[in-house]
């Protein structure tokens, strides 16, 4: 117990804030960078079966050193209790962010857990055992938990977000290029895979979900599932528009290219629209930055000198 002695809840709380961010950006960029494409691994097998030897050995190399930890995070994630309600909206919202598997809600459950762990478990033992249950310490304690359980939650956020902006920026070109492909003679599977050849250097994400839609119509499924399942994974609003005319196309039987290009026009519209509203707000949201930094330096600048004049004068006045 001497340790406690020289720390303080003032020094162990930049510890921790600085060892969890550090967990926080480890499992942010582990993810990301062990994470593969799973259009472009399934297109890639099409396109040149492998032999019973290869599938094993890719196999393996896939599950690589973490799979023991994937495991792990995924029993960890069966605690949790969770309704189907939840449990098919936790997974559309990791579809939303890029994961797809089917044990991906469960591995991110299991963080939670971890995590939750990681901060709850420190500030119990330093917080309570130094000072007991006090109200200052059953603060920080349930502070330092609640940053624990919602910090994955804040970065599955981040994820999706960034990767639905991606979409949305990416999305015009898309369609411009798909409606152009479609004029041309094309159908909409060779369309998307026109789209994707030509878009897959600086449209990554939208390619391969544009892949995997061509992939399962490939496959066999119904282009109507397919279509739903693309603006369900995404989770962007101009891709189920565009996926319900597209549906709507298919089941009346009308042009898909006036259809695309009738979509195409209308997202144009919003987008204007969007810009135009971004750039009303723009006065409001200046307000803010201007009178809490730019008036006050404006106002020391102009006022300034004229108060030490006043002060001067008030003290010749006094010492005269």
């Amino acid at each position: 117990m001497s340790l406690f002695a020289f720390l303080s809840a003032d020094d162990l709380l930049p510890v921790m804030v600085f060892a969890g961010c550090v967990a926080a950006v480890f499992w942010l960029l582990s993810s990301i960078s062990t994470r593969n494409s799973q259009a472009e691994e399934r297109l890639e097998r099409i396109g040149r079966p492998k032999s019973l030897v290869e599938i094993e050995m890719s196999q393996d190399q896939g599950r690589g050193r973490f799979a023991g930890l994937k495991d792990a995070f995924s029993n960890l994630g069966g605690v949790m209790n969770a309704s189907e309600g939840e449990k098919n909206s936790l997974k559309i919202q990791m579809a939303n962010a890029g994961f797809r598997s089917d044990g991906a809600a469960a591995v991110y459950q299991g963080i939670r857990v971890v995590c939750l762990a990681a901060f709850l478990l420190p500030a119990l033992f330093f917080f309570l055992l130094k000072d007991g249950f006090t109200m200052k310490s059953i603060q920080w304690t349930v502070i330092l938990g609640g940053m624990g359980f919602y910090l994955p939650q804040m970065a599955l956020y981040h994820l999706r977000t960034t990767r639905q902006k991606e979409i949305f920026l990416t999305l015009p070109d898309a369609l411009d290029l798909l409606v152009v492909c479609v004029e041309s003679g094309l159908g909409l599977d060779a369309a998307l895979r026109k789209v994707t050849e030509e878009m897959k250097g600086h449209a990554k994400v939208i390619c391969e979900e544009f892949s995997l839609a061509n992939l399962q119509l490939q496959m066999g499924r119904p282009r109507r599932e397919v279509l739903h399942d693309l603006g369900v994974r995404t989770g962007v609003d101009d891709v189920r528009s565009l996926a319900a005319i597209l549906i709507q196309a298919d089941r009346f039987g009308s042009s898909i290219a006036q259809a695309l290009r009738v979509q195409s026009d209308s997202m144009r519209v919003r987008r204007r629209q969007r810009a135009e509203e971004k750039a009303a707000k723009t006065a409001v949201q200046l307000i803010f930055p201007l009178v809490l930094f730019i008036f006050p330096a404006i106002f020391v600048v102009l006022v300034g000198p004229a108060a030490i004049q006043i002060q001067r004068n008030l003290l010749s006045k006094g010492g005269g």
